[in-house]
């Protein structure tokens, strides 16, 4: 299974973080299938592509570490493809919206760590 993590620290209050998360994601193609205030699971839209490539997204806001002005999310990309090549599948949609979250224009990047 391809699995790949990333952190991040914006400056966006954590009440205007959700909204704007899941329209990111949808924005990169990524049907939104389940959200609450701290979490959100969106996955690829079925048809384009096989079941096992099919990646799914979960992102986790950190509500006990926020402030008025700073939030920490982080966002897990998996799929059931095995990873036998670097550039995957996988790899390169969470390439595709790590970028995409670091160049919003609705919060500022503090801190991004990729593993």
């Amino acid at each position: 299974m391809a699995r790949y993590i990333c952190s991040f620290l914006l400056a966006i209050p954590i009440e205007h973080l959700q909204p704007l998360v899941g329209e990111l994601l949808q924005d990169c193609d990524l049907e939104l299938q389940y959200y609450t205030t701290d979490y959100i699971l969106a996955r690829e839209i079925p048809g384009s592509i096989s079941f096992s490539k099919m990646v799914k997204v979960e992102v986790l806001i950190d509500r006990s570490t926020a402030t008025e002005t700073e939030t920490r999310m982080s966002i897990v990309m998996k799929n059931e493809e095995l990873p036998l090549q670097v550039n995957n599948h996988c790899r390169k949609l969470f390439e595709f919206v790590k970028q995409s979250i670091e160049d919003c224009r609705h919060w500022h990047l503090i801190e991004s760590l990729a593993s």
